[in-house]
């Protein structure tokens, strides 16, 4: 999937059927996804502006050549194993307190290995869909697990700005709205996500996925901060809302969210694993 190429283009949604098929058939089939900058990978934090083209081209082709891949992997599988134990808490010092499990759901490693003998185990369709640069570990928790507050920097919904904004959630749907600001703006986009098409759960006001990236060549730099590459840099935190079913997850009905976090701190069980937004395990 080369720069460019977005999941709406008529061909990559064929080719995704092909790649699902592959999930009972085990071939092999998978796909090696380049989306550099044009299709979004870099994202700004509040009240920061993003780097020039060159200065993130140059930090994508770092990871990409020097990232110490058999390290990466390592780390991920741990935490994959870490996920399948306990529960996970996350807490910020702006409001987030989020606890949930993932069970025995299966985690998306991105740790850059296109084989096709790590791509006949694929479980979910990202398995089958590799990330150039790499760096970070997916997972649909256990919808029915995911309860307490998510706290938001600035952010913007249905095209408007919203501050101070918390979403309440119980049993992985958003049960309570707040913001100092721009409430209104939040309930649009979730109305406007519509209905589920089948797990009975609107996949606006829904928790989608906890992504925890690991990629110390990706992430947030202390100078001229940003968000490389989707928040496969580590430390980062994506908690998202929406259609979980390329995960393995329940929400249906297309819509996708994802929410990017550099505070974060993330203990699964007794063990720390971000604090601060700083990975330390």
């Amino acid at each position: 999937m080369m720069p460019g190429a977005t999941t709406a283009h008529p061909a990559y949604l064929a080719m995704q059927d092909w790649l699902k098929d592959d999930l009972s058939e085990h071939r092999g089939r998978r796909t090696v996804h380049f989306h550099w900058i044009e299709n979004g990978s870099a994202y700004p934090i509040a009240g920061q502006p993003l780097p020039s083209r060159s200065a993130m081209d140059a930090q994508y082709q770092r990871a990409l050549l020097e990232t110490d891949y058999r390290t990466l992997a390592d780390a991920e599988r741990r935490f994959a194993a870490a996920l399948r134990e306990g529960e996970v808490h996350i807490l910020s010092p702006g409001g987030t307190d989020l606890r949930f499990r993932a069970g025995d759901r299966p985690a998306n490693l991105q740790d850059g290995d296109a084989s096709a003998a790590r791509a006949v185990q694929g479980r979910v369709l990202v398995d089958k869909e590799v990330e150039l640069p790499a760096g970070v570990v997916r997972v649909a928790p256990v919808e029915d697990t995911v309860g307490g507050v998510i706290a938001f920097p600035p952010s913007q919904w249905d095209g408007r700005p919203v501050e101070g904004l918390k979403l309440r959630f119980m049993k992985g749907r958003v049960v309570e709205i707040t913001a100092s600001s721009g409430r209104d703006a939040v309930e649009a986009e979730m109305q406007k996500a519509g209905p589920s098409t089948g797990s009975g759960q609107a996949p606006g006001r829904s928790f989608r996925e906890f992504a925890l990236g690991f990629n110390p060549l990706l992430a947030v730099p202390e100078r001229a901060p940003w968000i490389p590459y989707y928040g496969y840099g580590a430390g980062v935190v994506r908690l998202s809302l929406g259609d979980n079913t390329e995960l393995g997850g329940i929400v249906t009905g297309g819509y996708v969210r994802w929410n990017f976090f550099t505070d974060l701190t993330v203990t699964i069980g007794s063990t720390t694993w971000v604090r601060g937004g700083k990975l330390v395990m």
